[in-house]
Parts: C-alpha cells; structure tokens; sequence
C-alpha cells in the first residue's frame, strides 16, 4: 500500500472501532473524526489518486456523516439504547470483517514499485513512432501499409535531472483492457497499473559522465510490451547503458500510437514450431529496421540528445520469451549484435544454433518449470489449449532439442529453480495472488535475473572482468550454471 493509503487504512479503521465500541458519541467527537478521515481521503485522492480498491476504506469516512445527518433529520433527543451483547459481538465481527476486506483489497491489488536501481546513474526515457517504409504491414488489409513500431529508449541522465516520473503505461485504461484480454481475467483487477511510477524522467538531459553509451536493444514476448522488463532495463541504464525497448505491433499486448491509434494484439494462427518459426522472421526484420534508425539517431538526432552518444561498436541484446528467439536470431544474422541474453526463449527462427556454439557471447536463462514441459500440467490445462498431452510433449522435445548446443563453445546457460515463464517479466508484480499462486519468489528472482544480466554485458561490453558467471559455474539452492 501507498503511504497515505496505509494511513487512511489505519485511520478510517480506528474510527470504525471508535463508533462501534464508543457509547454516547458527541456531535463534535464526530464531526471531528469525520473531518480528519475526510482530509486524510482527500489527501490521498490528491497526491497520490483514488482507486476502486480503497472503496470500503472511503466508506468508512461517511459513517459519522450518516450518523450525524440521521440525527438531524430524526429530531431525536432520546438516549441511545443498550447495546445487547449478541449484538455488540455481531457487529463487532462483522467490522472485523469488513476492515480485512478494506486492507486485504488494496494489499492484493497493489500500486507496485521498483527497486531503486543500483547504479551511478539517473534514468532518462524518450518514445518514438518509426515507419519502415521499405516494409508491407501484413497485418492489415489496405495495400499500401507500412510497417509502423513504437519505440522507448531509456538512458543514462545527469546527476542534476529533475522533472516529472514516467508512469509504467501512458494509456492506463487502455492497457488495462489489454492485459484483461491477454490473461482473460476482469479489467478491474489491471486497472492500478496506472498508479505504478518508473525512476525514469521524462526526456532528461543525457549524462555527460561518459563520452558515449553502449546499446541494448529489448524484444519482448508474444503478448508483452516494449516495457514489461522495468526492473531490469531501469538496472541497466543505471549502470551505463541505453536501452532501447521495442513493441512488435499487432504482436504486443497494446500499441498506442501518438495520433490516437490503438493496436490490440492478435492471436497467432497456430502453436506449431513451424509456425513460430515464420513469425519469427517479421519480429527480426523489426529488430534490424530499429537497428537501422538507432544508427541515424546516433549520428544526427533531431533533439540533439544521442547524436554522437551511442556506441555502436558495443551493441547487445535481450530478450523474453519470443523476444529471446528473436534476439537469438539477431545474434547470429546481425554482425552489429556482439552479445546477447535469452531469457526463457524457445529457439525459433530460420537458423539453429551450429553444434560447436554461436561462436559470440550468449547467454541462456531459463525456468525450470519451462524446462519441466508438461511434467506438472493437467489434463484439463493442456486441453484448455486445444491440444493432447502426447501433442504437446512432441512439440516440446522438438523445442528442447534446438537447445542441445546452447552453451557450447565457452557461452552460459542459467535454470533458475521455482521458476515460471512469467517470473522473467514485471508480470509478477502487479499482484502477490499471481505471486503466490505460481511458487516464485519475484524479488530474488529479478535480483538474480539482473545481477548476473549485468555481469555479462558489463564483460563482453564493457570489458570489465566477470564477478559472477565464471565463478558460479555448477548447482546452487537458487539455480544451476554451465559453461560450455
């Protein structure tokens, strides 16, 4: 919970105990608890804004009102009666029921937060809409369309920035009803995203501290978003590096372009591997035209901010999921992607990985609940998906398989143990439910993620020695390492 959400909480409950265990409660007792309940609400509501979670807490506050105003209208100047002890107990359970309601709604549905990164640095972010016109947009009708993404590029901001926090999403209505479509779960419980708060300053001065930055780009998973890796991007930029999320449109969760146009995500035509594998190729195209116009920025920005400021000779990527397929396949097409980190990926895409390695730093990360295929699935889960356990055991081993050179050749793979697909992303964090009810304890888990992400860039981008990856190579409680 927010900080004045805590304190109305608190506040509003211990005048409900007031009211019900206070016998001959004065007009000014309640008029002035109404009133600090009141400014207390209004305070919240102000600085930090009101969601329907906190409903029964704001209800609370119209007790004394009612009260005084039943008062006034019923002209009554008789005493109150007795209270009977069934009564008094009835009541009493009831409040205690209603005030765990009151706290339980606003602590299950949280407006989350980020770790404070670690790093020297300040955040700075910028979006972008580019067109490719050199591409067809397949995805809409019309002849004539062009291949339109939107883009957000974080980076290291001066000590001195000031300014207003990036929210986590732009639209929150919007991408409300997009996460409500992508997990068929009720809008209402996505809709205090839109509370959630980045360290990131909206369009910062670029730090001066370092002649130029190292590039990651970010490719996110089927359904996700350019941003669902705040807790690991915000890590990065803090130590040094831009980064530059991309939303593959129509293949994302929600787009929203500057001009008011929404993009929903729509569903693939098929779970095969054959299939992923030519999707796949639009979401590398994606990757290279950004790449393409990361060059231009770098060499003339309109808003002179990253002119001359990028390197482009220190390029790495990372991706979830498909965007880890994706990023996979850029390390292997793309000369300027020197390293790269999938996290939780199956190898989809037109190449496999050679027997003797990528023959370029990479690195794996995956859950062991993925890796575990349908060992822990029921039958009505994998029916669910429209498919038979012997259907989606074979479409496993044929995914697994394209992972047998994964570390060869000297590079890392990662099994993080208690670990769901999901546990890679923010995804986690909107709510404990999601939390507790997948096994993964998020907070270790997104440490572990960008301890050892770091450690990695920092060595094949930065040429800084490895802290981490070298030295933990075998099994741990948390996770396993290989090296190849």
């Amino acid at each position: 919970m927010r900080t004045l959400e805590m304190l109305s909480a608190i506040l509003n409950i211990l005048l409900l105990g007031w009211f019900i265990f206070t016998r001959n409660r004065s007009q000014r007792g309640l008029i002035l608890g109404a009133g600090i309940s009141a400014l207390f609400v209004l305070l919240h509501g102000l600085i930090e804004g009101m969601r329907w979670q906190m409903i029964p807490v704001y209800l609370i506050t119209l007790i004394p009102i009612v009260v005084l105003a039943v008062r006034y209208f019923s002209k009554s100047k008789k005493a109150e009666k007795k209270t009977s002890r069934f009564r008094l107990t009835l009541i009493t359970a009831l409040a205690v029921l209603y005030s765990f309601i009151a706290v339980a709604l606003p602590l299950l549905l949280p407006v989350f937060s980020f770790e404070k990164p670690t790093g020297p640095y300040k955040i700075g972010t910028v979006s972008y809409a580019w067109k490719d016109d050199k591409r067809e947009e397949l995805h809409t009708p019309e002849p004539g369309d062009k291949r339109e993404l939107m883009i957000q590029i974080w980076y290291p901001a001066s000590e001195g920035a000031k300014g207003k926090k990036a929210p986590y999403v732009s639209h929150p209505d919007i991408f409300a009803e997009g996460y409500s479509a992508a997990l068929h779960m009720p809008k209402l419980l996505f809709t205090s995203i839109g509370y959630a708060k980045t360290h990131a300053i909206e369009a910062a001065k670029l730090s001066d501290q370092e002649p130029d930055y190292p590039v990651l780009i970010f490719s996110h998973s089927l359904n996700g978003t350019k941003n669902q890796n705040t807790f690991e991007i915000e890590q990065l930029v803090s130590h040094g590096y831009i980064v530059v999320g991309i939303d593959h449109t129509y293949r994302s969760t929600i787009s929203v372009f500057p001009d008011g146009r929404v993009v929903p995500f729509v569903p693939q035509e098929s779970n095969t591997i054959d299939y992923l594998d030519e999707i796949n190729e639009e979401w590398v195209d994606d990757a290279k035209f950004v790449l393409d116009q990361v060059e231009k920025l770098a060499k003339s920005d309109p808003d002179h901010r990253f002119t001359d400021r990028m390197d482009l000779e220190r390029i790495g990527m990372f991706g979830h999921s498909f965007g880890g397929a994706t990023t996979t396949q850029m390390l292997m097409t793309d000369s300027r992607i020197k390293a790269a980190i999938n996290m939780d990926g199956g190898l989809y895409g037109k190449l496999r990985i050679p027997d003797d390695g990528l023959k370029k730093p990479f690195l794996m990360m995956s859950a062991d609940g993925t890796l575990a295929g349908t060992t822990h699935m029921s039958d009505e889960e994998i029916a669910s998906q429209g498919t038979t356990r012997k259907e989606l055991d074979k479409f496993f081993a044929d995914t697994f398989a394209r992972q047998a050179s994964v570390s060869k050749g000297g590079n890392y793979w990662m099994t993080i143990k208690n670990m769901k697909h999901m546990g890679f992303s923010d995804m986690y964090l909107i709510s404990p439910l999601f939390e507790k009810m997948e096994g993964v304890d998020v907070t270790s888990v997104h440490q572990l993620i960008n301890d050892y992400t770091l450690d990695f860039f920092d060595h094949y981008l930065k040429q800084q020695p490895l802290k981490l990856l070298d030295q933990n190579i075998g099994d741990h409680p948390e996770f396993s390492l290989q090296k190849g």
